[in-house]
């Protein structure tokens, strides 16, 4: 038998608390960090108690990076 797949019974209960409060702390943190933002907060919120760390990876590329650029200067002469 494979040894790199594992039943939920032989995961420790600590380690699935700890995923579980991981993914909880990423979700509540992107759904309120999109809400400053106005940003579709549910959506956000939602994806990222879904897995960890890609929609916290996404989420920074798509929203927080691109809300830090400076605005273009306009000439005005």
């Amino acid at each position: 038998m494979n040894d790199l797949h594992y039943s939920l019974n032989e995961i420790p209960l600590v380690w699935m608390i700890w995923i579980a409060l991981l993914l909880l702390i990423q979700g509540t943190w992107i759904f309120q960090d999109a809400r400053k933002r106005g940003r579709f907060p549910w959506l956000w919120g939602l994806w990222g108690i879904t897995g960890f760390p890609t929609p916290l990876i996404v989420y920074w590329f798509i929203v927080v990076r691109v809300d830090r650029k400076p605005p273009k200067q306009t000439s005005g002469k």
